[in-house]
């Protein structure tokens, strides 16, 4: 079988009057975009035209469920139950369906964003949550999840298509969970050090903590963070290096093993 594996980045998160991330270019690049469902950003009009380039691209389009925090971009934690959160992805997932639907096409996949993202990867109760909702608005969803994470295990316990996901831009902790934002060494900034950071996972199929060691895990995508000023060029190299190495890279729902 060929080698196979996605690119994805994080889209559709402009609101209002205010622009973040070269979306357009981007969804040049990319070959699936989690898509800000109004909570931590977006909005309805941001939403619409983020879905519809996306489809004019051939780019698969999946929900970005975050943290109701438009001030902190969803990056601040907050206290929620199992209930609520599954609440909150129930209604993102289902707003961005039917902005999808209005366009002619349809989600394919869910990823968390932010804090949420972060909490959900060490808490199982959390994770399971979000887990259920996907599977409670459309099972056949596939729920892309970082390595190592309780996410990552609740997706297959409840019998989820379950994408594995690695951070193009972002340095792992010895857990395997990513290096806290404003920690030294937690942000990779340039293209050519995230290309070589990408490379060196997916050779292994392994995640390299900053402090050293070595996680095995399988990886079925790549993220590269759309809301940084590197973003363009380093999704670019990714997806020429990634294609050099032999690997074709496609949208979640075209690859073999969720087809």
């Amino acid at each position: 079988m060929a080698k196979e594996i996605n690119l994805n980045a994080d889209m559709g998160e402009s609101f209002g009057a205010y622009a973040i991330g070269n979306d357009p270019a981007m969804l040049e690049v990319v070959s699936s975009a989690n898509i800000a469902c109004g909570f931590h950003a977006g909005d309805p009009l941001v939403m619409r035209e983020t879905v519809g380039l996306a489809f004019q691209n051939g780019v698969s389009v999946g929900a970005h469920p975050g943290f109701p925090d438009l001030q902190g971009f969803g990056r601040r934690k907050m206290t929620m139950s199992a209930k609520e959160v599954e609440a909150i992805t129930i209604v993102q997932i289902g707003a961005l369906q039917a902005v999808a639907a209005a366009a002619g096409g349809k989600v394919t996949h869910v990823k968390p964003h932010g804090a949420l993202n972060n909490i959900a990867a060490v808490d199982d109760v959390l994770a399971e949550a979000i887990a259920r909702a996907i599977k409670a608005v459309d099972p056949g969803l596939i729920f892309l999840a970082p390595a190592c994470s309780a996410m990552a295990r609740a997706s297959e316990k409840l019998g989820l298509k379950t994408a594995i996901e690695i951070f193009a831009d972002r340095a792992y902790a010895p857990d395997g969970q990513l290096v806290t934002r404003g920690q030294p060494g937690a942000m990779i900034h340039h293209p050519e050090e995230a290309l070589a950071h990408v490379l060196k996972m997916v050779r292994e199929q392994a995640l390299f903590p900053l402090a050293g060691g070595r996680i095995d895990t399988p990886v079925d995508s790549v993220c590269v963070h759309g809301d940084g000023p590197e973003a363009e060029a380093t999704a670019r190299l990714v997806k020429e290096g990634l294609a050099k190495e032999g690997y074709a890279v496609k949208t979640l729902p075209a690859m073999a093993k969720f087809a």
